[in-house]
């Protein structure tokens, strides 16, 4: 009973839901540090179509400097501030702006300071902004102008640098580009020449695998990931990505098999390119802290629905999520799909190695799993409650009552023992194959669909069952046949519902197993269980006519004796029916072992 109410606990829990923020008003003072929305995505690495200026290159403190923020097209919102040029990543704001245009901008305090930023008060779109920058006293020498610009919700660029202005008499920095995107994003990038290859897999590099021994050079539908550390710079480690979609392909290290604080390197396909990104992953949420900044010697390559990237990651780095590379962590291998650059859930369970790996050790050749081990668990205990035991504990009640006509087993009758035993034990299966989605998901799964819903059905008429026995009439009641309709019903529908559910959850993608083989075989399962049952109950039926005289008691009752050549015949098909089931099963455990 304590399991079952662990079940029902879990049942019953709620599963809580933080939204992702999102601005249109423009009150983004949480922005303010990283200048980053918080859209659940990565800036763009793509060309920005937008530029800031300013009127003056010197200035003195007291001086109004104008700030002018346009661009080809139009944008939704935007963030402007300034920072000392001699630190342009330090996350605090300098001096204030005077807005000309109180409709369209609005002023933000940063830092306890006010004014200090700049802000859209709308998503109305618009081409350009321009602001008054008021120099305080205690100005740096240098200072530069900084913007994020909003195209839309899902495209955007961070941290844009904008002019470089000094304050009179001093001299001017080293000329810079001022193309790079932002202070996050200077990597520079190349095509890669062609795809990558595993021939050296075990040998120069570690290697993940998805098919197993895939080659991407050959293989379009190959998952590759590799890792080996830098021949010249034995400091850094060279990873190569690549992949089947039309999103995005990611992996990530973590120190167990569970989804959550992990760091997670994702390359996504934006527009005709591919944005690498590093991101960490705190639980079952969107990726957070993304960046580029750990990350050089970037190459990418997108063909034929393939993306593959490669790039370099020194072997300590420090920062939030970066975890170092001489450790060792399972490691996660992804795909999905991917909108102007903002990534969604994975479209299928991620690729797991089965064991841990040392980043930077020595070559080897991983072998992964799609099929987390308790879902395994959990698929396979149903898949044997209900293909063997469920189906043989109903098929021996309803056909092989008069086979042990006058044998008993500790006092009953051995077709009741039996029976008995083999739905005690499809209940046992059922209630401990039923907690274990629970326990993985910690709650419910609302990506599931119909599958769960029949699971809790499956489990209610199961529980019922047994309880609906202890209390059924003697059989000669004159109520004993509600109770043989009403026990013959329910477990007929609980066997339906569980054969409905095992096709749904071999489509689940975390036990995603091949399809159509996979249904093929529960087809075939129900084919053969059902050819079955009619033949023995036409037989029943024909031997019911035949029979002069006899004293039935309720639907499941027959109370002639068969004949030799009859008993040989019915022991045969069970035989025949439990080795069917048992072959069935066996064809589709040996898939899920396999995922």
């Amino acid at each position: 009973m304590s399991a079952v109410c662990l079940c029902c606990l879990l049942l019953l829990s709620v599963c809580y839901w933080v939204p992702a923020g999102c601005y249109a008003n423009g009150k983004v003072t949480k922005a303010c540090g990283s200048m980053k929305p918080q859209h659940n995505s990565q800036g763009s690495t793509s060309h920005s179509p937008y530029r800031v200026e300013a009127n003056a290159t010197k200035f003195s403190p007291g001086d109004g400097i104008q700030v002018t923020l346009s661009g080809a097209t139009y944008f939704e919102g935007f963030l402007l501030e300034v920072r000392d040029a001699a630190n342009p990543s330090s996350a605090s704001a300098i001096g204030s702006f005077t807005l000309t245009n109180t409709l369209r901008t609005q002023l933000l305090t940063c830092h306890d300071l006010k004014g200090s930023a700049v802000s859209h008060t709308s998503d109305a779109r618009q081409t350009e902004v321009v602001v008054i920058w008021n120099a305080p006293t205690d100005s740096p020498s240098v200072v530069q102008f900084f913007a994020t610009v909003v195209a839309h919700y899902d495209k955007f660029w961070v941290k844009l640098p904008g002019p470089i202005i000094y304050q009179h008499g001093v001299t001017p920095l080293p000329p810079q580009s001022t193309t790079t995107a932002s202070t996050d994003q200077t990597t520079t990038h190349s095509v890669l020449p062609g795809p990558f290859s595993s021939v050296e897999c075990g040998q120069s590099k570690s290697c993940l695998l998805d098919p197993p021994n895939c080659d991407p050079e050959v293989d379009p539908e190959c998952f590759f990931l590799s890792m080996r550390t830098e021949e010249l710079d034995q400091m850094s480690v060279v990873f190569e990505l690549s992949g089947p979609s039309e999103g995005y392909v990611a992996f990530a290290l973590s120190w167990d098999t569970w989804m959550g604080d992990d760091d997670v390197y994702m390359c996504i396909k934006d527009g005709d390119g591919v944005s690498v990104t590093s991101a960490f992953v705190s639980g079952r949420t969107h990726p957070e802290d993304l960046s580029q900044e750990s990350l050089s010697r970037v190459s990418w390559r997108v063909a034929d629905g393939v993306i593959q990237c490669k790039f370099s990651r020194a072997m300590k780095v420090q920062s939030h999520g970066r975890y170092d590379l001489d450790q060792e962590y399972f490691l996660f291998l992804a795909d999905g799909h991917a909108e102007y650059g903002n990534i969604w859930k994975h479209t299928r369970q991620p690729l797991i190695s089965t064991h841990r790996k040392v980043i930077a050790g020595a070559p080897e050749v991983l072998r992964g799993s799609r099929g987390p081990l308790i879902l395994k668990f959990h698929g396979s205990l149903m898949m044997v409650a209900w293909m063997l035991t469920g189906s043989l504990g109903t098929f021996i009640a309803r056909f092989y009552k008069p086979a042990w006509p006058n044998q008993t087993l500790f006092g009953k009758k051995v077709w009741f023992q039996v029976h008995r035993g083999l739905m005690l034990l499809t209940v046992g299966l059922t209630a401990s194959a039923f907690c274990l989605p629970f326990i993985y998901r910690r709650g419910w799964s609302k990506k599931a669909g119909v599958h769960p819903y029949l699971g809790c059905c499956v489990l209610a008429l199961a529980l019922i069952q047994p309880i609906m026995a202890t209390l059924r009439p003697s059989p000669d009641s004159h109520r004993r046949f509600i109770f043989n309709w009403t026990h013959f019903g329910m477990g007929t529908i609980a066997e339906v519902m569980a054969v409905a559910a095992m096709f749904l959850g071999v489509r689940q993608s975390s036990l995603h197993l091949p399809l159509p083989t996979a249904q093929f075989v529960l087809l075939g399962y129900v084919v053969w269980v059902t050819v079955f049952r009619l033949l023995l109950s036409a037989s029943k039926y024909m031997r019911k006519l035949a029979t002069v005289s006899g004293d039935e008691h309720g639907i499941l009752t027959d109370a002639s004796v068969p004949s030799r050549w009859e008993s040989a015949v019915r022991y045969t098909a069970l035989a025949a029916h439990a080795l069917g089931n048992a072959g069935l099963l066996a064809s589709l455990l040996w898939a899920i072992a396999e995922l």
